[in-house]
């Protein structure tokens, strides 16, 4: 059942780009990382600037500062912004030369604006409460920013990756409470800033701000429900929900379902079949929660938002793909594979694929990938994904590669590649 891979594994890799243009693909200067310091170029530029001004900065001048760029940092984690974002993105015809097309699918990187206006955000926030003190406000306005300031910290200390890796339960809560707690006192603040201003609140940007922010935050939590589900187990390591309950998402989407929607939520992709309604999730065992999904197999769970756009939906800037996956990587790929919208070839590295994901999914993916490149990790050990992924992209004269795997693999993948001047996209794990 496994396809020939044409000894990809010890296929020679192309030479490495030339240092200047190499050193620009390393992974701390990826467009994440450039967008977080754009952020705060701006802000910093706005901070010498209204230093230059020979009159400080103002307590007004700063909250504003810190209200504008929180206010970036919540819309653009937005789905409706995402979705839009993507599909402006994705607009660009083939016909555009590569590099560009080769910068725009990095799209999914936006999460760089929203790290960057929160840091920056905080930062502002912290130097709020002395200039308050210097002129002369009240107690209760202090007391709220100093507030602010503690639980804006907290929720950048435990966004860091090193917390987040070990305690993801624990950031996820405190995301979610904590960032309720900071939109509520930043209500309080508002109106009392506004008591003492005086005028027609109205005129204030703050509350047109904050408003804006609040409708964000809220609006995927007016269409939670609880909707009926199907789970079929071919394996105890992976287990396929069906969902039927008027959505049919499009291709390359995700969604985010739980069973205690105060505490946690889980994002999987989308997986709709042409010609039918509704759609399935490939939930793999990785932890807590999917082992008890797995083996609970509940008939109800939550969903809330809508369906959001994923990394892979930048397909359509190429004119062929190759899309690698591993283990359960297959799922947000199969989606891609199944509408047939791109020219593409599947590379698969899986354990045992009919015996774990069973012989109806397998079969789909063969009826629409007759040549895919699927090799069982039991049979034939780990492969040298990099290399399968170069003879792959080389073989099927594709523009780019979308790898779909753990981290570290991702990252491996779409280094490798990216610094030998092929295109190579994965998720980055900022959200």
């Amino acid at each position: 059942m496994t396809a020939p891979v044409r000894d990809a594994a010890v296929a020679p890799l192309p030479p490495l780009l030339p240092w200047p243009r190499r050193v620009l693909k390393h992974p701390r200067l990826m467009h994440h990382n450039r967008l977080v310091a754009l952020v705060w170029a701006v802000n910093l530029a706005a901070l010498g600037q209204g230093l230059a001004d020979g009159e400080g900065l103002s307590a007004r001048s700063i909250s504003y500062a810190a209200l504008a760029n929180l206010t970036l940092a919540v819309v653009v984690r937005q789905q409706y912004v995402i979705n839009a974002l993507f599909g402006l993105a994705t607009r660009a015809p083939v016909t555009w030369p590569l590099r560009i097309r080769w910068t725009l699918a990095k799209v999914y990187h936006f999460g760089g604006l929203h790290v960057g206006g929160t840091t920056a955000g905080t930062a502002w926030f912290l130097a709020l409460p002395p200039v308050l003190v210097v002129d002369g406000a009240p107690a209760a306005t202090v007391a709220v920013s100093v507030a602010l300031g503690v639980l804006l910290v907290l929720l950048v200390a435990t966004a860091l990756p090193p917390f987040r890796a070990r305690h993801h339960d624990h950031f996820e809560r405190i995301h979610r409470f904590g960032g309720w707690s900071v939109l509520l006192l930043f209500w309080v603040q508002t109106a009392l800033v506004l008591r003492e201003r005086g005028g027609s609140p109205l005129a204030a940007p703050e509350l047109w701000a904050l408003a804006l922010v609040t409708a964000s935050v809220a609006l995927p939590w007016l269409r939670l429900r609880r909707v009926p589900v199907t789970v079929e187990r071919p394996s105890n390591h992976v287990v396929l929900a069906h969902f039927d309950h008027g959505v049919t998402p499009f291709a390359g989407s995700s969604t985010a379902i739980s069973r205690r929607p105060l505490l946690e939520w889980h994002s999987f992709a989308n997986v709709p079949s042409p010609g039918r309604s509704g759609f399935r999730l490939t939930i793999s065992r990785a932890g807590d929660w999917t082992g008890a999904f797995i083996d609970d197999r509940p008939d109800h769970v939550w969903v809330k938002g809508i369906t959001t756009a994923g990394v892979a939906n930048i397909e359509t800037l190429f004119t062929r793909v190759v899309y690698v996956a591993t283990g359960s990587g297959i799922g947000p790929c199969l989606p891609h594979l199944l509408a047939r919208e791109v020219p593409s070839l599947l590379v698969w590295a899986t354990r045992t694929p009919r015996l774990t994901y069973g012989d109806a999914l397998v079969d789909e993916i063969l009826a629409v990938q007759p040549d895919a490149r699927i090799w069982d990790t039991t049979e034939h050990g780990k492969p040298d994904m990099v290399a399968l992924a170069y003879a792959a992209y080389r073989d099927f004269g594709a523009e780019a590669v979308i790898c779909i795997s753990n981290k570290s693999l991702t990252w491996r993948v779409v280094h490798g590649l990216e610094r030998r001047g092929i295109p190579a996209y994965g998720a980055i794990w900022d959200s």
